[in-house]
């Protein structure tokens, strides 16, 4: 086997196993990233509902008790949750794949109404008091996405309107029946806030990402093997090779031959003068013998 094909073997083994651990590296980097991504996203989101939660509860609602009609009509505008959720709502205009939902499994609006996964994070709020977010991902239609939930807690304020029919406002009565969204207790669990961020699309960067840096590696790696090659002919393959040749030629009888030409201070310099001088001095042996 060539000289040149052992190194390269070699280098194409070293080169290959760095390559195939920089690779699984950095695609579990990218994933990590993408996920981490979509978790920050989820976290906006869900602090940018509760400011429309508290900016609603804090500042609109004190000025929209103050119309005369709202002692006759009922105005949804006032509730946190509907003001979040609306909001919310005009945001999946442009990003359809995003959700938000204020689940609970007694909602005054049915519009609420907990789906069993959204039911069973309620309960585990229920059942572990001390837990203030789940964070998990799940399956959807549109594929993989990440959720995050915070419980929603029956305050004194609630109970103004939902702790029995006769004590909730009329309004209220009228807009949503007297058979849901009743019961609430003080400080019990009654709600989840859900968010959900789809990971496709940081996903799919995360994907051409790795796929770009993939090519890099093989192009670095190919020019790499190129210029090795080249180095390693022009310093040690066609010195060695020459002087091959001309110990082949010499021990066939070939006495004329010229001197090989020295360059630089390397060892194949070195082995290049030694070879000289034993050919000179073979040679000088050689013309004494026949003379």
């Amino acid at each position: 086997m060539k000289l040149l094909v052992k190194f390269n073997l070699i280098f194409i083994a070293l080169f290959g196993g760095g390559l195939l651990a920089i690779s699984h590296l950095a695609y579990q980097f990218l994933m990590n990233n993408a996920r981490d991504q979509v978790v920050q996203q989820a976290a906006l989101m869900m602090e940018s509902a509760k400011s429309t939660r508290d900016y609603t509860s804090e500042e609109l609602k004190p000025l929209l008790q103050k119309d005369p009609d709202s002692e006759t009509t009922f105005l949804p505008q006032t509730v946190p949750a509907y003001s979040a959720t609306v909001t919310f709502e005009r945001l999946r205009k442009t990003y359809p794949q995003y959700e938000y939902k204020e689940a609970s499994l007694n909602p005054t609006n049915l519009r609420d109404h907990a789906a069993d996964w959204e039911a069973d994070i309620i309960e585990d709020f229920r059942n572990h008091p001390e837990e203030r977010e789940i964070m998990n991902e799940r399956d959807t239609p549109t594929g993989r996405s990440i959720y995050l939930a915070h419980p929603i807690v029956a305050m004194p304020a609630c109970l103004e309107c939902h702790s029995t029919p006769d004590m909730a406002p009329k309004a209220m009565i009228n807009t949503y029946g007297p058979d849901h969204g009743f019961g609430w207790k003080p400080n019990e669990v009654i709600a989840a806030q859900i968010v959900s961020v789809p990971m496709a699309l940081p996903v799919q960067i995360a994907d051409r990402a790795f796929r770009k840096l993939i090519i890099y590696l093989i192009s670095i790696f190919i020019i790499t093997i190129l210029v090795i090659d080249t180095a390693l002919y022009f310093i040690v393959i066609r010195p060695v090779s020459q002087l091959s040749a001309m110990a082949d030629r010499i021990s066939k009888g070939d006495l004329d031959l010229p001197e090989l030409p020295v360059r630089g201070r390397d060892e194949i310099s070195a082995v290049t003068a030694s070879f000289n001088r034993m050919y000179v001095s073979l040679r000088k042996a050689f013309r004494m013998l026949n003379g």
